[in-house]
């Protein structure tokens, strides 16, 4: 995918009335008022939806050898509030919904110092208050999906290091990386996982240098795995190692589950501590949508335990079939059971087209960068409410249509735009090689033309 393909708005970034005075076009602020299609999911984004907070978690972390910092996130007041964590393990914590997902140490006392040193507290990840454990004899349907399923999946640790110079000229090296989980899908190696948990080793990103993805199989086994491909906007992605004899997963028809009948979550929970972990539970919903870093998916909700390192797992059905891939989690004080999954009926179609050509063919694709221009924003410097284009990508659609640099999109396809929500949206209603009429303000001035989307690879 391109480093232009899709939008994702930076919402922490809106004006209010009170920053009117501030110029957004100032050059000199670029960087802190835009954001690119793809954004990178390595900072925090505090979006206000009505009652509700929801931070959208990233699981990469970054650390310097001689200290190791949290990266700072505002922290705002709410009613209630609600957090929506993608579920791939943090080499350190963040909190999140007044918890705290961190990695699972062979040191406890260290992380409950380090927490104890930031006045943070630690919620343990413990059975719910009041919920019965379910007791299954030994050769139960659980025991025999287990046993089916679980020698397919797999642990992935993605790892990144990187040296700059500091402000004395002396070089500094900084690390990047995570852990999730993956499952084994064809005999020739490939193994398909979530997107944000290779998302620094995708070459399209621009951060893959350097980068190393190493995965770990049940039978002690390991191998450094190459990445073949990956969708941002469904959370997917496929990685290949180079070896033989590996179990592949036997894939269900998601479209054939109930809610009620018996899930089984299979996966690497807090990372490779806690590796081949099984959980059980129910379908909750067959079909639940979740609106996750910007992009609105159908999800399969479950009550079986899903944590920080189940990313990319596997969701099975009392036959042992692989029915979903594990990718989010809601949390908040008090709220338990809430995990959700990419359906397969989902997931495979994309993933077969990630294996044969490392991105979905037929995607429309418009090739701009930019930023919503607010409501505040337009009453204080007089330009309509639209998008912002911050930079146009060569030979795309936009670059076709004459799009530049500093013009606001104000309507595509006859849909007003008002974010980049709003282009995504259409975009959804179309592909590669559509037209669209597409209406501009250029200097005060209103642009009618035509966009034709081209292709995002």
């Amino acid at each position: 995918m391109s480093n232009y393909n899709g939008f994702n708005e930076d919402e922490t970034n809106k004006y209010d009335e009170e920053s009117t005075n501030q110029n957004i076009f100032n050059e000199e602020s670029k960087e802190e008022n835009f954001v690119n299609e793809e954004s990178s999911m390595d900072e925090k984004h505090d979006v206000f939806e009505g009652e509700y907070k929801v931070y959208y978690n990233d699981d990469t972390t970054y650390a310097n050898k001689e200290e190791v910092k949290a990266k700072p996130h505002k922290v705002k007041r709410a009613a209630s509030f609600v957090a929506i964590a993608l579920v791939s393990s943090l080499i350190t914590g963040s909190v999140v919904g007044g918890g705290l997902y961190y990695r699972f140490s062979n040191d406890l006392k260290q992380v409950a110092a380090t927490a104890s040193k930031n006045n943070t507290s630690i919620t343990a990840i413990t059975k719910p208050a009041g919920v019965t454990q379910v007791s299954l004899p030994k050769g139960s349907a659980v025991t025999d999906v287990a046993k089916k399923v679980a020698p397919s999946v797999v642990g992935i640790r993605v790892s990144n290091t990187s040296t700059r110079l500091d402000m004395f000229g002396q070089q500094q090296q900084s690390e990047q990386g995570g852990e999730g989980s993956g499952v084994v899908i064809d005999k020739d190696g490939y193994i398909m996982t979530n997107y944000h948990v290779v998302s620094i080793a995708d070459p399209k990103a621009g951060s893959s240098k350097n980068t190393t993805i190493e995965v770990f199989l049940p039978d002690k086994r390991q191998a450094k795995a190459t990445f073949v491909g990956g969708d941002e906007q469904n959370d997917l992605a496929v990685i290949k190692i180079d070896l033989t004899d590996l179990p592949v997963a036997e894939l269900g028809d998601s479209s054939q589950i109930e809610a009620g009948e018996t899930a089984i979550a299979i996966g690497n929970p807090l990372g490779m501590d806690f590796a081949g972990s099984v959980t059980v539970g129910v379908i909750s919903s067959v079909e639940r949508t979740m609106d996750v870093e910007g992009k609105t998916m159908k999800l399969i909700q479950t009550d079986a335990a899903i944590n920080p390192g189940n990313s990319g797992g596997a969701l099975a059905n009392s036959q042992g079939q692989v029915i979903g891939i594990n990718t989010v989690k809601i949390s908040a004080s008090g709220v338990e059971g809430l995990g959700f999954a990419i359906p397969m009926n989902t997931a495979k179609p994309i993933v077969d087209q990630l294996k044969m050509f490392g991105y979905v063919k037929g995607r429309p694709y418009v090739g701009i960068s930019g930023m919503a221009v607010t409501e505040a924003m337009s009453r204080a410097y007089n330009v309509p409410v639209g998008v912002y284009v911050q930079t146009v990508a060569a030979s795309s659609g936009a670059a076709n249509a004459g799009l530049q640099k500093g013009d606001i999109l104000i309507s595509m396809g006859g849909k007003e735009i008002k974010t980049v929500a709003d282009i995504d949206a259409v975009k959804k209603q179309h592909k590669s090689g559509d037209t669209v009429e597409i209406k501009l303000d250029r200097d005060g001035k209103t642009i009618t033309t035509n966009l034709t989307f081209t292709e995002d690879k």
